[in-house]
């Protein structure tokens, strides 16, 4: 089984993160950011990822470091898990619509680092959690996965959706590039 324990302990943040390519969608998330668990859950439910994410984290500055952190850790479980990448699909795309959101992600697990991003974001924050934070996740976790990865938004206009849409979507395009 392609599964995987991690630990990140800094001045920042300390997160323990565990993973399972082969899993459920199983997950229990807390990142002491509430929009984030939502996202990682969502994330593993849509990628059939059992995932385990804990995270203290200095959010009483805000919820950059958390959301950066977690996608390194994320990400570098994905590069681990994967191991030597023999056998899978390796690309993976969905196009996946929510309410007056469409999103489009596609991935490669190519050992090369790109992000892609194309969001278009109306708002500064969803709750709490600044929404510029959203690329910051995805960035630390395309550095640490070394794969290269496109979000585009086709449409929409609610930052929450637009966001959960591309969570969504790239789970679904990881869950196809790991087959």
């Amino acid at each position: 089984m392609r599964q995987v324990t991690l630990k990140r302990d800094t001045a920042e943040t300390k997160i323990d993160l565990s993973l399972c390519l082969d899993g459920k969608g199983e997950s229990e998330i807390n990142t002491g950011c509430g929009f984030l668990d939502h996202m990682l859950t969502l994330f593993a439910r849509h990628g059939d990822f059992d995932l385990k994410v804990s995270c203290e984290g200095d959010t009483q500055v805000d919820y950059h470091h958390t959301a950066e952190d977690i996608g390194i850790v994320l990400g570098a479980a994905f590069k681990e898990a994967l191991g030597d990448k023999k056998g899978i699909v390796r690309y993976g795309n969905m196009i996946l619509p929510m309410d007056e959101t469409l999103i489009l992600s596609a991935i490669d697990f190519s050992g090369r680092s790109y992000l892609g991003y194309a969001l278009d974001i109306p708002t500064e924050k969803v709750g709490d959690f600044d929404t510029e934070l959203c690329e910051e996740f995805w960035l630390a976790f395309v550095r640490q996965a070394e794969c290269t990865l496109h979000i585009r938004q086709l449409a929409g206009y609610n930052s929450h959706h637009i966001i959960e849409g591309a969570f969504k979507s790239v789970a679904r395009s990881i869950r196809a590039a790991v087959k």
